[in-house]
């Protein structure tokens, strides 16, 4: 029997809610396949810091996420560690979802 999977556009839409709903900024900086895409993640703290989180599954197919980039160092310097991995992914999976969410709290608002 086949998981029913809900479409990435459905629980990328929820996931901007329910941050603009929290009081944090969070926007699509690019649409991927609207059906089955994978989604990253940037998550800007403030004050130098960021995170990268990225949508994979285990190896029983079940949903998880990944953390590749955490850093305290100079904002310029995670934010471009960030954005090169973002860019060299996006060319190598061309149905990508990239959201940044602002939220000092480090919230993801994930499912």
């Amino acid at each position: 029997m086949t998981e029913a999977r809900l479409k990435t556009e459905i629980r990328v839409s929820a996931q901007l809610r329910r941050a603009h709903a929290a009081g944090a900024f969070a926007t699509v900086v690019r649409s991927g396949d609207p059906d089955a895409g994978a989604v990253a993640v940037k998550l800007w703290l403030g004050r130098g810091k960021a995170r990268l989180l990225i949508q994979s599954r285990d190896l029983d197919g079940a949903p998880l996420w990944r953390e590749l980039f955490e850093g305290d160092a100079a904002a310029d310097d995670i934010e471009a560690k960030i954005d090169a991995w973002l860019a060299k992914e996006a060319k190598i999976d061309p149905d990508l979802w990239i959201v940044e969410i602002d939220d000092k709290d480090g919230r993801t608002f994930l499912d």
